[in-house]
């Protein structure tokens, strides 16, 4: 299966199905490889739709504490960008459906060589990135490299972002848009859902991309409320709190697990 098709073939079937997608984010290697990797194949059966895997920096200035903390996380297991590109290879072996998204920072891409990155992303699966330091004046260093190698370059759009400056952001973007709902780092607390309606109706007069909306977004209740406008509904922090907090190692993956499979629920009630 080409990988540059998941992405388009998952939003397909879900308006299709006249229901939003859940996306799911946690960070690779928190808080180590073998756990991470039991929580990311369990998130599909759980309700999970797309999967966005955390790209462990030291640096995550757009993340909020627990973000910030599950990095840390990760790199003090010994997470690095090799062992995230194995997370997801090792992923393909049991889903060869599921939509990869890789989410972070442009540094820890730049120190591994682009080239050499895309090379291996594309190799191990990766149907789509998100780096959320890149801005478009910059296509040419890894925006238009990654489409080359089918993977999408998915914009985030914020609630700052003008009518002057949304067409350039929108320009060369592929897969979906990420609308963030709130002006600051991710974690704090969502916006009330008419403006972010707004927001995602202004996104649709600019663009024909399923619109994701994500940043504060905790439990069933809000996904089903922002799901009725979205074409998709981003959930992190919560994820990552949820591993923070377990006591365990299998305590971590059922919290997860848990969530998400809540978070579904809330999903597909969207539309109903």
């Amino acid at each position: 299966m080409n990988t540059a098709t998941r992405l388009d073939e998952c939003f397909a079937a879900l308006k299709a199905e006249k229901r939003p997608a859940l996306v799911t984010y946690v960070t690779a290697g928190d808080p180590d490889f073998e756990t991470s990797l039991e929580i990311l194949q369990g998130l599909p059966a759980a309700g999970a739709d797309v999967i966005e895997i955390g790209m462990p920096f030291s640096d995550p200035m757009a993340d909020g504490p627990a973000i910030q903390k599950a990095a840390l996380r990760a790199l003090g297991s010994g997470q690095t960008m090799t062992r995230t590109l194995e997370l997801v290879h090792a992923f393909r072996q049991q889903d060869s459906q599921t939509p990869l998204v890789l989410m972070g920072y442009y540094n820890p891409i730049h120190r591994y060589g682009v080239a050499r990155f895309l090379a291996d992303a594309a190799r191990a699966g990766v149907d789509g990135l998100i780096v959320v330091d890149l801005p478009p004046e910059h296509d040419d260093e890894l925006c238009l490299p990654a489409r080359e190698h089918g993977i999408a370059f998915i914009r985030l759009a914020t609630p700052t972002t003008d009518a002057k400056r949304l067409p350039r952001v929108l320009n060369n973007a592929s897969g979906f848009l990420y609308c963030v709902s709130v002006n600051g780092i991710t974690g704090g607390s969502a916006p009330p859902p008419q403006d972010v309606e707004r927001m995602v109706g202004r996104l649709r007069e600019h663009s024909h991309l399923p619109i994701a909306v994500g940043f504060g977004i905790r439990t069933a209740a809000q996904a089903q409320a922002i799901g009725r406008f979205s074409d998709a509904v981003v959930v992190g922090s919560a994820l990552v709190e949820a591993i923070e907090s377990a006591e365990t190692r299998h305590g971590a993956v059922e919290a997860v697990h848990g969530l998400v499979r809540e978070l579904a629920a809330g999903v597909r009630a969207a539309n109903t």
